[in-house]
């Protein structure tokens, strides 16, 4: 329906909401929900087309023309030209489609299409359909307004035309191109919902709704609560923030000479310790510095001199020198400046899946926040954080993914890793290197004698593990628990990441090496089951934190930040605990391994144990 300011199509969209709560089906939040986040409307579910496809399909293309094309079993389209950041949207409605050239290569494409009430304008055309990626049917072929293609959204051969909304001569025309994108988007849905419920459910117990429709329902609900982040951010007392800053690295530089003079300030400390001048950016000359001390290392990477810290005195000041520069370069005055507005909430973009295995992340700083600094993250007055971790998340996961019993067992423990030693005959932190070397394929030094301990006690999952490596190496797509596809083809390589860089005497030379794909696709198919995991945990606190007057204002890896009334973080706190237990009772229905939450409440985040 037309609206004829943003204001009152939030009203529209809020009376909806709470006369009908339904699931929204829309291309790709980040335009569509753009209204109703702006005046605080909360939507409780949705079906994010672009979410999904990702979901289906793997890689990072999730424009509407190819997740048309993919869910009508169709070709992949031509990628869409850069926009020019202008788009011609009709008097009244929300920014449909709007920017709809951006570049798939720089970032989400910001789309979206309203919901009709029945999709009778869409005429299917089911005896044209193609093969899907995985060489299945996708559900048909095309779908045209007037049952022809060419008539409607769709063009001759059926894709979808990206242009065809904005060519609308009036607001009438536009509103009824919308409905009839609004019943391709409903139609594409049902193509997508019956492809997921295709994909073998792995669980032990599988459920009446099948773990991939259920993983759809949360990654879309993911994509609501990032823009929520976005919106809201994360709550930081500048006043702090400056003095920590100041105490680090000094005052804010004025002129480009207090930025040299502070720059060489830094740079003392460990000049003293060195002979001659010394670039301490370049990480040869660095090397070479350290030589003429007897400090000879193969390269200057903080986890190989950090053993060293006590070998001279050049080590631990240049130790010290990069945790500060990192500081000064990243997250100094400037930084605070730009990303904390004047309510005191440092806000960045968010991601709800990174492309690769499906993690969230962020920018602005909010993933890897020194630890200096987050003593300045203060919950506001009235208020507390509630702090989750989920503890030893991945080889829970694994003991789920691979149905290893033996693994499952140790779950029971709050630290698996203390029965896991006793399995091994090993101390606990040995178990652990055996645990961490079997998921991300290091066979070398001290994880070589462990990690076949673990091969003969864990030999279900040591053989999960090595069947992923192995297709990673053969270049053969898989798919994690939830239904993600990884996509392990030579020709793209790996996912950015998520895999380590390779060493030396494996640089590629004609593409990425066998090895690199195999320790990828071994650490995928637990990294991704476990961002899954996470993020359904965390849209289930989401649909609850409300009637706590709550906000979740972090999601960081495995951990969830809360701010609550001080009153209700008692009830925030048994909330994360049901939560996860709801969560996992559907995830890893069957399986018999348990999943644990470090839950705390507090006023800074520097009071968690991290």
């Amino acid at each position: 329906m037309p609206a004829s300011e943003p204001g009152e199509a939030a009203g529209l969209l809020a009376e909806i909401e709470r006369r009908c709560a339904p699931r929204w089906v829309w291309w790709s939040a980040p335009t569509t929900a753009a209204v109703p986040l702006a005046a605080r409307v909360r939507l409780g579910a949705c079906w994010d087309l672009a979410a999904v496809h990702r979901l289906l399909h793997g890689g990072r293309r999730d424009d509407p023309a190819a997740v048309w094309a993919a869910a009508a079993g169709l070709p992949a389209p031509p990628p869409p030209p850069r926009s020019t950041g202008i788009a011609r949207v009709a008097q009244g409605q929300l920014g449909l489609w709007e920017g709809i050239g951006d570049d798939p290569a720089t970032g989400p494409r910001r789309i979206s299409a309203g919901v009709a009430a029945d999709d009778d304008s869409v005429a299917a055309d089911d005896d044209g359909g193609g093969a899907d990626d995985d060489g299945g049917r996708a559900g048909g072929g095309g779908a045209g307004t007037s049952g022809a293609f060419g008539t409607g959204p769709l063009t001759a051969d059926g894709q979808l035309d990206a242009g065809w909304l904005h060519r609308a001569a009036t607001p009438g025309e536009a509103l009824r191109r919308a409905t009839s994108l609004a019943a391709l988007a409903l139609h594409t849905q049902d193509r997508q919902q019956a492809a997921l419920g295709s994909l073998p459910d792995r669980r032990a117990r599988p459920g009446r709704i099948t773990l991939a429709v259920l993983t759809a329902r949360a990654e879309s609900a993911a994509e609501l609560l990032v823009r929520e982040l976005e919106r809201d951010g994360l709550p930081v007392d500048r006043a702090t923030a400056e003095t920590l800053l100041g105490e680090l690295i000094g005052p804010p530089p004025r002129t480009d000479a207090d930025e040299l003079t502070a720059r060489r300030r830094r740079d003392a400390p460990v000049l003293t310790h060195l002979r001659g001048p010394v670039d301490l950016r370049n990480p040869a000359a660095v090397r070479a510095a350290l030589r003429t001390v007897g400090i000879d290392v193969p390269d200057t990477r903080s986890g190989r001199l950090e053993p060293l810290r006590d070998a001279h005195p050049a080590v631990a000041a240049l130790l010290t020198w990069r945790r500060t520069e990192r500081i000064a370069t990243t997250y100094g005055h400037r930084w605070l400046d730009t990303h904390v507005g004047p309510d005191g909430r440092l806000r960045g973009a968010w991601h709800a899946s990174d492309g690769a295995a499906g993690r969230m992340t962020a920018q602005a700083g909010l993933h890897n926040l020194p630890a200096d600094l987050r003593v300045a993250v203060v919950a506001e007055p009235g208020r507390v954080f509630v702090r989750a971790d989920l503890g030893q998340i991945e080889p829970r996961v694994l003991a789920v993914v691979s149905a290893d019993q033996a693994l499952a067992a140790a779950t029971q423990a709050d630290d698996m890793y203390a029965p896991v030693a006793a399995q091994l005959g090993r101390a606990r932190a040995q178990a652990k290197i055996a645990v961490l070397a079997a998921m991300y394929g290091q066979t070398t030094g001290s994880a070589g004698e462990a990690l076949r301990r673990m091969r003969r006690a864990y030999p279900t999952a040591l053989a999960f593990l090595d069947a992923a490596d192995a297709a990673g190496r053969a270049g053969r797509d898989l798919r994690t628990f939830g239904g993600r596809r990884l996509r392990l083809t030579p020709a793209a390589g790996p996912p950015r990441g998520l895999t380590d860089p390779a060493p030396p005497d494996e640089a590629p030379t004609g593409g990425i090496p066998e090895t690199a794909r195999g320790r990828f696709a071994r650490n995928a198919v637990i990294q991704g089951p476990a961002a899954e995991l996470f993020k359904a945990w965390a849209v289930t606190v989401r649909a609850e934190l409300p009637a706590l007057g709550g906000e979740i204002v972090l999601c960081l890896h495995d951990e969830l930040l809360l701010q609550v009334p001080a009153a209700h973080a008692e009830a925030a706190a048994d909330l994360l605990h049901r939560s996860l237990a709801a969560t996992a009772a559907y995830w890893a229905a069957g399986s018999g391994v348990r999943f644990v939450a470090d839950v705390s409440i507090l006023r800074r985040w520097s009071d968690a144990a991290h």
